[in-house]
């Protein structure tokens, strides 16, 4: 299995550990991952390259998107091109993880409909988890993704409650699920 991995290369200079955090536990789940383009570049390259240079870059990067089977996207820096490829890989139909570690969920894909895109608020305990259950998602093993909208005061306890049980809020939910039908048997 393939990753295409994508995130601002600006904003590396910000989150680049949890950038390698990710691709770790992806490589370490035996995925070939795609991220030199993000890692080992600077902004000064980018900008310094010729309008060739850029169009075979733009051309390699359709490539990679185009022969991966997820995307992951660390997304807590904003990008306009990382939103471009995310766009991309939507298109071709690859399923799409975006993360982010502070804040808000990126503004565009926070009301986002698509069930090809999963955009998670991780930490550094439950990155991994998050990460499994979009594998599992990506891999045919989830039956079914269900959204529905919550209040703020329902968001707020399912936050704290995730926090304090280290885990995603999706996982949280499905626990309580399957203990209510454990019961109910």
């Amino acid at each position: 299995m393939v990753a295409y991995f994508t995130a601002s290369v600006v904003g590396k200079k910000y989150h680049l550990a949890n950038y390698r955090k990710i691709i770790e536990i992806f490589r370490k789940k035996g995925f070939e991952v795609i991220a030199d383009h993000i890692i080992n570049v600077e902004e000064k390259d980018i900008q310094l390259q010729s309008k060739e240079k850029r169009l075979a870059f733009h051309n390699q990067l359709e490539k990679w998107i185009g022969g991966c089977d997820i995307m992951v996207v660390e997304s807590t820096f904003p990008s306009i091109s990382v939103g471009y490829e995310i766009s991309l890989a939507l298109h071709r139909g690859k399923p799409v993880l975006v993360l982010y570690s502070e804040g808000e969920p990126p503004s565009l894909f926070e009301y986002h409909t698509n069930d090809r895109i999963i955009c998670e608020k991780y930490t550094a305990m439950t990155l991994e988890a998050i990460i499994d259950d979009f594998v599992n998602y990506a891999h045919g093993g989830s039956d079914h993704r269900f959204t529905f909208f919550i209040s703020a005061g329902i968001a707020s306890y399912l936050e704290d409650v995730a926090r304090k049980h280290k885990m995603p809020k999706s996982v949280y939910l499905r626990h309580l699920i399957e203990e209510d039908m454990r019961r109910s048997k």
